[in-house]
């Protein structure tokens, strides 16, 4: 088969712009997302370790619940994203919140029904975020439940989990507590040190340099 000149220069520019297309990440949440102040990290990280500009937007707000999560979710697929990151268990288990465990769960399986449906080819991760402490802890007592309900769905629906957990108990007591002063918001450069390594590995395995 042969080709012309001009196909051929159509044919080469047709792969430089797939190596260039920008990946699209929506993270989706709670203040944890909204305030994380993560983002920018991420994003620079994760553009040298794929080579390809990366476009992170934020769907999220402060004490959102995964009831405000239900009415958010065509905003996320109005962004056409690649991949979605999602957390939204911290708020649905503060006791001021009056959300059981089960009503939890069925608003979070819903959520990722409505974002595999709206968004079928993206990747969708949940994220297991910081721990608490302090008045804000104490307001949760029961959140480990709710990680867990959020977690069997993300098992059923075939949805990663993004768990920095292990990335947050590195730290001492000391440490962690400046990190995360209020009991329950990180400090952004510490979030982002903690937090983006474990996503970047997630989302594109380990990186050369």
């Amino acid at each position: 088969m042969r080709f012309s000149a001009g196909l051929f220069v159509i044919l080469l520019l047709s792969v430089a712009d797939v190596k260039a297309a920008s990946l699209k990440i929506v993270t989706f949440g709670t203040s944890l997302t909204a305030r994380g102040g993560w983002q920018k990290s991420l994003q620079q990280d994760l553009e040298r370790c794929i080579h390809r500009p990366v476009n992170i937007a934020i769907v999220a707000k402060s004490g959102a619940t995964t009831e405000w999560g239900l009415s958010s979710v065509e905003s996320v697929v109005a962004e056409r994203p690649d991949i979605v990151l999602v957390e939204f268990y911290a708020n649905d288990a503060a006791l001021n919140r009056w959300m059981s465990v089960s009503r939890s769960r069925q608003n979070f399986s819903t959520i990722v029904d409505r974002l595999k449906a709206g968004l079928p080819r993206a990747r969708i991760y949940m994220m297991v975020m910081n721990p608490m402490s302090g008045l804000r802890g104490a307001i949760r007592p029961f959140l480990s439940s709710y990680i867990s309900a959020h977690r069997s769905v993300a098992a059923e629906r075939d949805v990663a989990v993004i768990d920095h957990t292990n990335g947050w108990s590195m730290l001492s007591a000391e440490n962690l507590s400046k990190a995360i002063p209020d009991g329950a918001h990180p400090v952004a450069s510490i979030a982002a040190k903690v937090m983006v390594p474990t996503i970047v590995e997630a989302l594109a395995g380990a990186c050369g340099d």
